[in-house]
């Protein structure tokens, strides 16, 4: 099929909506010679990574607990394509750390919570105490670690994640949860 048949079939695709469509627009991450030369193609392409940036930045703001700025999707919008996949990138890339540390990592860990922290578990972010019941380096049960935003297993939560979780909780109650290494 001739180049000419098969821009105009996809041009065709675009506006019902097909999946050729969407083949042609997502194909090789942007890099194909029909985007380049099909004007329908670059912008479904353009759409679909301003689409994606303003998730992920919202994906990031819910993590570290804020709103998008307010002039942000204005401004996506009137970026480069180029621009909008190296944004992608960073904001991926930030998503996956703030996942991994449960929010923002630099969270200061007050003394106390780390004379806590020792006494509880020794520091050990892996501790499993009081027949299960009682997890992580700061001996979380399960209520309490839902109650300050984590999920599934305090102790398998990375260090940083349970540090971050240990000081919401001391900011909110100080060292009562701790009725032991608390005093």
């Amino acid at each position: 099929m001739k180049t000419s048949k098969l821009l105009a079939l996809c041009g065709a695709c675009a506006v019902s909506g097909t999946p050729a469509a969407v083949a042609v627009a997502a194909g090789g991450g942007g890099h194909s010679p029909l985007e380049a030369r099909s004007p329908i193609a670059a912008a479904l392409a353009k759409r679909e990574a301003e689409h994606e940036v303003l998730s992920l930045a919202r994906r990031k703001a819910r993590l570290e607990h804020r709103r998008v700025a307010r002039g942000y999707p204005r401004r996506v919008r009137g970026w480069s394509l180029a621009h909008l996949r190296a944004e992608r990138r960073d904001l991926r890339r930030d998503v996956r750390t703030l996942r991994r540390t449960g929010g923002a990592p630099d969270v200061p860990v007050p003394a106390a919570l780390r004379s806590i922290a020792a006494c509880e578990s020794g520091g050990d972010p892996s501790a499993v105490g009081g027949g299960g019941a009682f997890r992580g380096k700061y001996q979380f049960d399960y209520g309490t670690w839902a109650a300050v935003g984590g999920s599934g297993d305090p102790a398998a939560a990375p260090e940083l994640e349970q540090d971050r979780r240990a000081a919401l909780l001391y900011a909110r109650a100080g060292a009562t949860p701790w009725p032991v290494c608390g005093r």
